[in-house]
C-alpha cells in the first residue's frame, strides 16, 4: 500500500435499482474505497438477461446492454455521494431464483477479473456466492479473500418448512464454503452464525444524502409539520418485521388505539398484510414502496422497526441519519446503533409501547459531528480496512520452513507454519470435494441451485461478450 495502488475487486449478489443493501452497500464501499486513495477498486455486480430484470427492478427499470446499466450506477451513486466515482464496474452472469428470491451466479464468476488484477477479493455475502461455485479456487486466484456476511440466512430457513433441519444443514455448509474459500469473514453484527476467521464488525455507513437531510431536519419539519404518527419501511415480505409488528400491535390493541402507524413497502406478501392491518384496532395505513429519502418521510420523527431477521437494517441508519427516534428491538442486529441517543431499544410488548408512546410525545436528541462521522462511509471504509487486515504486510511464507525456523530459534513458529500447512492441505481436500459436487447437475438441482447455471446460457455469452 506504500509503494502502489493495489486492485480491489468487490462482488456482491444484487445490484441497482433493485433497493436491496446488498446492491447499496457494496456499491458505497467501492466509491468510498476508491476515494480513498489506496486502491483501484472494480465493482463486480450480476448480469441480468431481461426476462430477469423484469422480475426483480422496480418500475419496470431495465437494461439493454451491460454498458448502459454501468451507467445507471455510476450516476445513481454520484448523485447521492456529490462526487463522481472512478471505480470500474464489470458484470458476472446471473438468474433469479424465484424460490430462493434471489439472484444467484451462474458458471465461474472468478473469471471476470484478469490474472494481473487478482490481488485482494471482496465477497459481500461469501456464502451465498460460493453456495454453487465450480471453477477457480477462490484463495488460489486472489492473495487476499474478505467475505462480508450480510444476511441471516438460518433465521430465514427457520421460518419454513422444515425450518430446523435446512438449518441444521444450511448452517454446516455455510461454515464449509466460508472456510474453503475466504481468508477472512467480517460479520456485520453477532446476529449471524459464527464462521471460521471470523470478527464482529458493521463496516457499513449510511447514505451521505440521509445526513445532510438530518442536518436540516428542524427547516425541514418547520415547513411540513410534524406527523403524530409513527412509521415503518421495508420490502414487504412477513420474513422482513411485519409479522412482528402485527403481532405487538395485535397483542396491545387497547393501548395503541389512539397511536397512528403507516407502512411503506413492496414485495410478494403485500395483499396478506393489507388484509391483517385491516383487522386491528389502531390506525395502521399501508403505502407502496418509496425511497426512504422521499421528502415525504420529513415529516416524521418516529421510525418502528421490530425486524430480528436483519444483520444491521439499512433503513434504521438512515432513519437515525436523518434525525429521528427509532424504536427498535433489543436485539444483536442493532447494537451497533444503542451507542447514538435516539435508538430506543425494547423487550417485548409492554416496553415496546411505552417506547413508542413516550417516541411520539418528545423529540430527537441533536446529532453531534462526531455521532454524524461514525455513521458516515468515510469511518466504515476505515473499519473495514482494519477488520479486513488490508492495511497488514502478507505473512513471511519462509517462517515455515525448517531451516529457518532452526537458524532462527523459532521452533514454535516452525510448528506453527506445520500446522498452517496441514490445514491447508485438508482444505485443499474440501475444496476438491465441493468442486465435484458444486459440477454434477443432479446435486446441485439437489441443493437448490437454479437448472442450467453450471454454464452461461447463449443469450447471456452474447450480452456479455463472453467467449
Amino acid at each position: 500500500m506504500k509503494d502502489k495502488k493495489r486492485d480491489i475487486a468487490i462482488f456482491t449478489t444484487a445490484s441497482l435499482p433493485w433497493l436491496t443493501g446488498t446492491a447499496i452497500n457494496p456499491l458505497f464501499r467501492a466509491a468510498f474505497l476508491e476515494k480513498a486513495g489506496h486502491w483501484r477498486v472494480t465493482l463486480v455486480l450480476p448480469w441480468l438477461s431481461l426476462n430477469d430484470q423484469e422480475l426483480v427492478y422496480p418500475n419496470k427499470i431495465s437494461f439493454a446492454s451491460p454498458r448502459e446499466h454501468e451507467s445507471y450506477v455510476h450516476q445513481w451513486v454520484q448523485d447521492r455521494t456529490g462526487f463522481s466515482s472512478g471505480f470500474g464496474i464489470r458484470f458476472y452472469p446471473a438468474k433469479f431464483s424465484k424460490e430462493l428470491r434471489s439472484i444467484l451466479p451462474v458458471g465461474d464468476i472468478t473469471e471476470v477479473i484478469p490474472n494481473e488484477e487478482a490481488d485482494v477479493a471482496v465477497l459481500e455475502e461469501p456464502e451465498h456466492l460460493t453456495w454453487y461455485h465450480h471453477g477457480h479456487q477462490w484463495k488460489a486466484k486472489f492473495r487476499r479473500v474478505i467475505g462480508i456476511v450480510h444476511t441471516n440466512y438460518l433465521e430465514y430457513v427457520k421460518r419454513e418448512k422444515n425450518g430446523l433441519v435446512q438449518a441444521f444443514l444450511l448452517k454446516h455448509i455455510n461454515n464449509w464454503v466460508t472456510q474453503i474459500y475466504c481468508h477472512r469473514i467480517i460479520r456485520l453484527s453477532a446476529a449471524t452464525q459464527d464462521l471460521p476467521r471470523s470478527v464482529v464488525c458493521n463496516v457499513h455507513g449510511v447514505n451521505p444524502m440521509f445526513l445532510a437531510i438530518g442536518r436540516d431536519v428542524e427547516r425541514l419539519q418547520s415547513q411540513s409539520g410534524v406527523s403524530e404518527r409513527a412509521y415503518y419501511i421495508g420490502k414487504m415480505v412477513w420474513s422482513k418485521g411485519y409479522r412482528e409488528l402485527l403481532r405487538l400491535l395485535s397483542d396491545h390493541q387497547d393501548k395503541l388505539a389512539t397511536i397512528g402507524f403507516d407502512l411503506y413497502g413492496s414485495g410478494e406478501d403485500s395483499e396478506e398484510v393489507q388484509h391483517a392491518v385491516g383487522k386491528l384496532k389502531p390506525d395502521v395505513r399501508v403505502f407502496p414502496g418509496r425511497d426512504h429519502a422521499d421528502p415525504l418521510f420529513h415529516q416524521y420523527r418516529v421510525f418502528v422497526n421490530p425486524s430480528t431477521t436483519d444483520v444491521v437494517c439499512t433503513t434504521t441508519m438512515e432513519a437515525l441519519a436523518m434525525g429521528k427516534i427509532v424504536v427498535c428491538a433489543d436485539h444483536p442486529s442493532n447494537e451497533f446503533f444503542k451507542r447514538f441517543p435516539n435508538c430506543w431499544t425494547y423487550k417485548g410488548g409492554k416496553e415496546f409501547v411505552a417506547a413508542v408512546q413516550a417516541a411520539l410525545a418528545g423529540a430527537p436528541a441533536a446529532l453531534t459531528d462526531e455521532q454524524r462521522r461514525e455513521m458516515g462511509w468515510e469511518a466504515a471504509t476505515e473499519r473495514f480496512v482494519a477488520a479486513a487486515e488490508l492495511g497488514e504486510p502478507d505473512a513471511v511464507e519462509e517462517v515455515g520452513k525448517p531451516e529457518v525456523a532452526a537458524a532462527t530459534g523459532l521452533g514454535f513458529m516452525w510448528l506453527s507454519g506445520r500446522l498452517r500447512g496441514a490445514r491447508r492441505n485438508v482444505e485443499k481436500v474440501a475444496a476438491m470435494a465441493h468442486h465435484a459436487l458444486s459440477g454434477n447437475e443432479t446435486t446441485r438441482r439437489a441443493l437448490g441451485a437454479i437448472p442450467g447455471s453450471l454454464h452461461p446460457d447463449e443469450e447471456q455469452r452474447r450480452e456479455l461478450s463472453l467467449t
